[in-house]
Formats: C-alpha cells, sequence, structure tokens
C-alpha cells in the first residue's frame, strides 16, 4: 500500500463502520428467543433478524418517512412495558378500538370468533383467568397490580376495549405465554419491529448456549458454537421466514 493511500483506506472504513451503524439502529437487528411462549412460530434456540424500519421507528422517523401500520396477526419484537430493558416477541391479537374477550381459551374479537392456526395449547390445566379473559372478579399470582386496576376500567360487556395507540398481544403457545392478560398492553412506542427471519437456529440437549451472563460464558458459548455447529444447528428452521 502506497502511503497516499491510507486517508482513502480510512474514508471507506469509517462509512463502512457508519452504514453498519445505521442499520443496526434503524434497520435490522438481531434476537435470540429465550423461551417457548411463542412456540411453534418461534422455539428456543432461534436466531431471528428484526425489520425495525417497516413500522416507522421513533414518532419523529415515522412523521417524515413511510411506514406500516401494526395489524392484528403481526408478530412484534417490543420494550417489555413493565420492564423496558427486556425485550419481548409475541404476535398482536387486537389493535386500537378492538374489544376482545376469551371463551374456553378461544379469541372473540367484536364479537367474532378468531381462526389461529398457528396457535399451540401445551394443555397445562385449567386457568379460570388465563383461559376466559377479562376476569375482573379473579387476581391470579403474578398479575401486574396497576393493570389489574386500569383492566377494570376497560371492560365492558365481559369486553376488553383496547385504547388508542395501544396493542394487546399474547404469546401462541397461549398456555405458557407471560402476555397482555397479566400485565397490560402495549404502547406503540415500545414496538421496536417485526421479525423477518430466523438466520439461524440451534438445539443441542447435551450443551446449554444461552443465558451466559459473563465474558468467559460468551466466549465459551462462542468457541462451542463454531466447533459444533454442523451439529448443533437445526438447519430445517435455518432462513426461514416467519409468519
Amino acid at each position: 500500500m502506497l502511503k497516499d493511500d491510507w486517508p482513502a483506506v480510512a474514508q471507506s472504513l469509517v462509512l463502512t463502520l457508519v452504514i453498519a451503524v445505521f442499520v443496526i439502529t434503524f434497520v435490522v437487528q438481531a434476537f435470540e428467543i429465550p423461551s417457548e411462549s411463542m412456540e411453534n412460530t418461534l422455539l428456543i434456540g432461534d436466531y431471528v433478524l428484526v425489520d425495525k424500519f417497516s413500522y416507522g421507528g421513533t414518532p419523529a422517523v415515522r412523521a417524515v418517512m413511510p411506514y406500516k401500520e401494526i395489524q392484528r396477526g403481526d408478530v412484534v419484537v417490543f420494550h417489555y412495558p413493565v420492564r423496558p430493558a427486556q425485550h419481548f416477541v409475541k404476535r398482536v391479537v387486537a389493535v386500537p378500538g378492538d374489544r376482545i374477550r376469551l371463551v374456553d381459551k378461544h379469541v372473540f374479537l367484536n364479537g367474532v370468533p378468531l381462526k389461529e392456526p398457528y396457535v399451540r395449547y401445551s394443555g397445562r390445566g385449567r386457568d379460570w383467568f388465563r383461559d376466559n379473559f377479562p376476569r375482573t372478579d379473579l387476581a391470579p399470582p403474578g398479575l401486574e397490580p396497576d393493570w389489574w386496576l386500569q383492566m377494570k376500567k376497560l371492560v365492558e360487556n365481559n369486553q376488553l376495549i383496547v385504547p388508542v395507540d395501544s396493542y394487546f398481544v399474547m404469546g401462541d403457545n397461549r398456555d405458557e405465554s407471560l402476555d397482555s392478560r397479566y400485565w397490560g398492553f402495549v404502547p406503540r412506542e415500545n414496538i421496536i419491529g417485526r421479525p423477518l427471519l430466523i438466520y439461524w437456529s440451534v438445539q443441542d440437549s447435551n450443551h446449554e448456549l444461552a443465558g451466559a451472563n459473563s465474558a468467559s460464558d460468551k466466549i465459551y458459548n462462542f468457541a462451542y458454537a463454531v466447533t459444533h455447529i454442523l451439529k448443533i444447528t437445526r438447519w430445517d428452521r435455518t432462513l426461514r421466514l416467519i409468519e
């Protein structure tokens, strides 16, 4: 390399870094699925790319850029309203203005039963609050107190009314999902985007890749994944589009 070439190389590296930061910040973000709440749509060990652009991101971005409205049936990633530092992934069941209720696990939206081919029931016993919602006479363990008070004000004729700029979400694995039934609505501003693609999926009964906290754990898990990639990859799920 000639000495006179280094400014161009530096400029190219800076440009590449800026583009990468822009893409990660505004366009896509990678997430790992840590729980069973979205089975069988998403499994523990799925690694997904989330489209942060289609819903418009922040209100400022939505004001100047075209964006897609959040619709019933969309799978979304969002900041958990109770602890915003956590990210959750669920399916949007009801949008602002909708009236929702569950009767024996079946969802009725604006009085019409929903067809939900993606839903799974694990058969984990009967839960009168979870399966027959909303219930204003019953407060089960794990119910957020603030949500319990808010919910009572929004129920008419045994239907919960979804307010403006709010979304009611549930996991596809209905019997194993901590969702809007227990902690309330997802504000529009909390929604990050929608998962588009499972870019990698991993399963290994003899080794736990998820849940690493320390730097040494993460290095070990990375080394294990690299050396066992053929064994631990779920090839039938890798590069699968999410619906």
